[in-house]
């Protein structure tokens, strides 16, 4: 005889209470705490090395902003052009889904070029280093806010840990790829805690961001493999938008991991 499988039925409402015209979503609030909890962590790296407060304070501002910003970009140009095209007044309301984690690391990389040259006058590298470190919890935030959207999930399974997503009206068992990605990020979260509190590889610039970049995308580029397609253009395509834009910050991690080891470590003064 075989076994019974408990399957979760999951069918959570995205909005934990709603006021009139005002709601507040899941998605939101563990978005907004992500970012708290990453800003009390950098903050808590950077004054360990005496950096002006001053340098936090905007960090964390352009960070903020690039992030969603790149990633409802990265969104609207990687996954949805051809329906924001038509309707470009759509692209403005975040509030109704779509953010792409390439676009908002893309943005990141931006905001912090021209953070590195308007106000640290230190390398981008310097920035990076430290700043994926809280940047990997708060990705693992993001990830529980879409499994509380109950989006962004994977193909059919029989594993007893399946979610049922009633409220997309799923009738079988698909893989909770949200959970996989946020445990990832948790799991990468602690790995650079330890490179940065317990070993000098701050000291070697690009080291903390290539692991950073191969731990996350590299995750992110397998568990694709058993995510549904988030676009119809993606169906018969060898390898998703997902995977594609994954292979590049992967190959990008290994360069910059390969030159931090070949040089000399690289101590930087108090701001």
């Amino acid at each position: 005889m075989l076994p019974i499988i408990n399957f979760i039925n999951w069918n959570v409402d995205p909005e934990i209470f709603r006021v009139g015209v005002f709601a507040v979503r899941w998605y939101g609030l563990l978005f907004a705490s992500g970012f708290l909890i990453g800003y009390y962590i950098g903050e808590k790296m950077l004054k360990s090395e005496g950096v002006s407060m001053k340098w936090i304070d905007s960090l964390f501002f352009y960070i903020i902003i690039a992030t969603i910003v790149g990633a409802r970009l990265g969104h609207v140009f990687f996954y949805g052009w051809e329906y924001y095209s038509q309707h470009p007044g759509e692209i403005f309301k975040v509030w109704h889904g779509g953010l792409a984690s390439h676009g908002g690391a893309i943005g990141i990389l931006v905001a912090l070029y021209i953070h590195s040259r308007v106000v640290t006058k230190r390398t981008m590298l310097w920035s990076l280093d430290r700043i994926v470190v809280p940047t990997a919890l708060v990705g693992a935030f993001i990830r529980m806010g879409n499994l509380m959207n109950s989006e962004i999930y994977g193909v059919e399974t029989k594993l007893p840990w399946g979610f049922i997503f009633e409220r997309n009206a799923e009738t079988v068992a698909k893989h909770p790829t949200q959970l996989y990605e946020a445990l990832f990020y948790l799991l990468s979260f602690g790995i650079l805690s330890l490179m940065y509190w317990k070993t000098r590889s701050k000291n070697r610039p690009g080291l903390i961001l290539g692991v950073f970049f191969i731990l996350i995308f590299l995750s992110r580029f397998v568990i694709e493999f058993i995510k549904e397609d988030q676009e119809a253009f993606e169906a018969g395509m060898l390898l998703n938008m997902g995977q594609w834009l994954s292979v590049p910050f992967v190959v990008g991690g290994i360069y910059l991991i390969y030159r931090a080891l070949k040089k000399p470590e690289q101590i930087f003064k108090n701001a």
